[in-house]
């Protein structure tokens, strides 16, 4: 039986090190995916090991594209070309993982067959329309069930048209299925989002030798062949966010996370944390392919209130659960509005972190796009639910670290997906945490 549980007890001492943390998830995904539709082998160096990833190298070895062991230090990846991934012999299985069933959407869009997409219970109930309607408009047939378009999703793929699409939400699975679809295209595709999103795929498709263009909010790509090449995943920011912000709550540490993805599209959380009165430093940039990397060292800091709008939510959007918990014991009331996106992830984001926060003591208020926090002197320790969700389960232990009493966090093992090594890391800080 997996461990699904987590015993959290609050710090007793400052939390001290320099820690490592997984590959960043979105590059992780996206190397794979390029790779596998790209003439030649791509070397991968830093993949993120993680049930959300091998649910992708899975999904392409399905289609014929020899993928190498995720664990090995350098994963190799034999392209097959935009149209050489074969017809899949069975349904096609994303786990847990959305990224993995929308971008897939998109590169599948553009070949001569029929697929069938499955998932997990949770990603059953996550929408798919949002992707199926930019994608029908280029001329796939892309079903699911009702108006939402639920998994199973089937898609036919063949010849599409290039178009120019004005997306309703600032998201970069959609962008990123639209512009993997614009590749099968003749002509320049693009999409204008309501607020830049996440940059990853852009960057990587320039690094395959694709023709992108990057214009404020709008990003396109030029349909044409790609060619592999070597890559090296930087550490996932959004993975670093739990122990620098547990650095941050326990007075007198000092938490360091090395080599770090700080690519200006997602780095919305530093800036939030910093207005908050955070101590956080940054050393210097390198970068690490197309993408740039640095040292983050969060100390312990007295934290006040902030607001996040919708033009911050794209730039932080997995790094808001655990902002709430920051929020909660931060003095002041914040505000998060135009965050409606995460009632779509792998739960409910919103209503989870209002009620299992609420449980420990917070004041947390649910609003139809975001939550109301005030700040509380002191988190207490209960029984609360991760809710299957990796983001949700790694924030409520966090707030166990400075809750008063034992926290336990059940259906906490969805942490696989992301953060395998998430309690290791942790108890290595000095946090007193085991996963039972």
């Amino acid at each position: 039986m997996i461990p699904s549980t987590l015993v959290i007890h609050p710090a007793r001492s400052p939390l001290k090190g320099a820690i490592s943390v997984p590959g960043d998830k979105s590059i992780s995904h996206r190397a794979l995916m390029l790779g596998a539709i790209a003439h030649g082998d791509t070397n991968v160096s830093g993949l993120l090991v993680a049930d959300d990833i091998e649910a992708t190298a899975q999904c392409l070895r399905a289609m014929g594209v020899p993928v190498g062991r995720l664990d090995a230090p350098v994963v190799i990846v034999r392209g097959v070309g935009l149209r050489g991934l074969a017809a899949p012999a069975r349904d096609l299985y994303c786990a847990n993982s959305g990224t993995t069933m929308r971008l897939l959407l998109g590169i599948l869009a553009g070949q001569g067959f029929r697929a069938r997409l499955t998932g997990d219970d949770s990603l059953s109930q996550r929408p798919m329309d949002r992707v199926a309607r930019p994608l029908r408009d280029m001329g796939a047939e892309v079903s699911g069930r009702g108006d939402r378009c639920l998994p199973p999703v089937e898609v036919n793929g063949g010849t599409l048209r290039s178009i120019n699409y004005r997306s309703p939400v600032a998201s970069a699975q959609v962008k990123s299925a639209i512009l993997l679809a614009g590749l099968y295209c003749d002509g320049e595709t693009s999409v204008t989002e309501p607020y830049r999103s996440r940059d990853h795929t852009e960057r990587m498709l320039a690094a395959f030798g694709a023709s992108v263009r990057r214009e404020s909010l709008t990003a396109a790509v030029r349909g044409g062949e790609l060619t592999g090449g070597a890559l090296t995943v930087p550490g996932d920011i959004s993975s670093a966010a739990f122990p620098l912000a547990a650095g941050l709550l326990a007075p007198g540490s000092s938490v360091s996370a090395t080599n770090v993805g700080v690519n200006p599209t997602r780095i919305g959380m530093l800036d939030v944390i910093r207005a908050m009165g955070a101590r956080i430093d940054e050393a210097a940039q390198a970068l690490q392919g197309q993408e740039p990397v640095a040292t983050l060292t969060a100390s312990g800091s007295r934290l006040g209130a902030c607001e996040i709008g919708a033009d911050l939510v794209p730039r932080l959007i997995d790094e808001l659960p655990v902002i709430c918990v920051l929020a909660a014991v931060a003095q002041g009331t914040t505000r998060i509005t135009g965050a409606q996106e995460l009632r779509v992830k792998e739960s409910d984001r919103l209503e989870a972190v209002a009620t299992e926060l609420g449980k420990m003591g917070a004041r947390v208020t649910e609003l139809p796009d975001g939550l109301v926090i005030e700040g509380v002197e002191r988190l207490r320790g209960a029984e609360v639910s991760g809710r299957g969700d990796h983001r949700v389960a790694m924030s409520l232990a966090i707030a166990g670290l400075v809750a008063e009493g034992e926290t336990v966090v059940t259906d906490a093992a969805g942490i696989a997906t992301s953060f395998p090594g998430f309690v290791t890391v942790m108890r290595r800080l000095g946090a007193d945490i085991r996963l039972v």
